[in-house]
């Protein structure tokens, strides 16, 4: 069996934006019953031992929990990579520098888009301006710095400016992300999908941008999945080569997981060896046997992995079944309206976007 390569531990849903396309759970209040910081110590220290490589600190905002710097440490000690991926909320000059002298390897800031007012609006609440300083910290701090930006239909046709953004901050590392639509961003899917001619538009400007800073900047870009002809394997597979733990302490193979009826696999009833080995939770859909038609016979099914099992689940119904993006998949008409309709709304008055809510933390 493999081990995983990287745990990404959600340490918080606590987060002042109110992205529409946040995949965090609807039911965020569910998870208030955060794990404390000795608890993520103990997971941190499972992980080194499963064999894990890189911690990647995200949240909600993972600057919320006053412990970071010392779960920051810990993983440092133990010589795992961390990776802290914000909002840049909270992360003033005094926070930064203990980040840095903690052993801090690496940041990922989230940016809306590169227009102060847009930016504003996507997220909710007045960001731009800290994000951008606190982008240039990051640099002054001599850290790597990836810039992240979730692409959708109200910022897509920005992504030279948004490109030239990321250029000016000196950042390493772009991430172009078409939304993913989970958690918000399904409730706000209508909203968000962007439309074909959209995507057409800006294929060729990444694609120059690449060649051009291909010395300074990589640059990633990441196809949506509605548009595409093949889904995408999900993580590099079920229960492969990640795991995620969520504020309360449940293990899932992925991020979205939580939405799927399976049993649960906490930290606080089992070792993260278990789970990751053993648990009927990460078996369910690890490897191949699982998969029914087209898949179990496809060529590409140690590929792609019969896609995505959360977003069959949204899709369907039943998480077995194939994804429906790929058009081999009896259920790929569902996606096909999906794009049909976002063609169609090209140009009419936008839907309303449901902002994911703050819903607090514990004292």
């Amino acid at each position: 069996m493999d081990r995983p390569l990287g745990l990404l531990a959600e340490l918080t849903y606590a987060c002042p934006l109110h992205c529409p396309y946040c995949s965090n759970p609807l039911n965020l209040g569910d998870f208030g019953d955060e794990l404390t910081t000795e608890e993520w110590r103990r997971v941190v220290t499972e992980a080194a031992e499963l064999g894990v490589l890189q911690l990647h600190l995200s949240g909600g905002e993972p600057l919320v929990r006053r412990d970071l710097v010392e779960i920051v440490r810990h993983a440092g000690d133990l010589g795992l990579y961390t990776n802290l991926i914000t909002s840049a909320a909270g992360l003033t000059p005094r926070r930064a520098e203990q980040l840095r002298a903690a052993g801090l390897d690496h940041v990922q800031i989230s940016i809306q888009a590169d227009e102060p007012a847009l930016s504003d609006r996507i997220a909710g609440t007045p960001s731009f301006a800290r994000k951008t300083a606190a982008a240039r910290l990051v640099k002054d701090l001599g850290w790597p710095l990836t810039v992240n930006v979730v692409l959708h239909r109200h910022n897509i046709d920005r992504v030279d400016r948004i490109l030239a953004l990321a250029e000016e901050l000196a950042a390493d590392r772009v991430e172009l992300a078409n939304t993913q639509y989970y958690g918000w961003a399904w409730r706000n899917k209508e909203a968000l999908l962007p439309s074909t001619a959209q995507l057409e538009r800006a294929e060729p400007v990444v694609r120059a941008a690449r060649m051009r800073l291909r010395d300074r900047m990589e640059i990633i870009y990441v196809v949506p999945d509605y548009h595409e002809h093949y889904p995408k394997p999900c993580m590099g597979g079920w229960a492969r080569r990640q795991l995620t733990v969520v504020p309360n302490g449940d293990v899932l193979p992925c991020p979205p997981a939580h939405a799927l009826p399976l049993p649960r696999a906490s930290v606080r009833e089992h070792s993260l060896a278990w789970i990751w080995e053993s648990s009927p939770l990460f078996q369910r859909f690890r490897g191949t046997d699982w998969m029914p038609e087209p898949c179990r016979s496809c060529p590409r099914r140690e590929v792609d992995f019969g896609g995505c099992r959360c977003q069959a689940f949204l899709l369907t119904g039943d998480a077995a079944r194939t994804d429906p993006v790929c058009h081999l998949s009896p259920d790929h008409g569902i996606v096909a309206a999906a794009v049909r309709a976002a063609d169609e709304a090209a140009g009419r008055r936008e839907h309303a976007l449901a902002p994911r809510p703050h819903p607090g933390r514990p004292v």
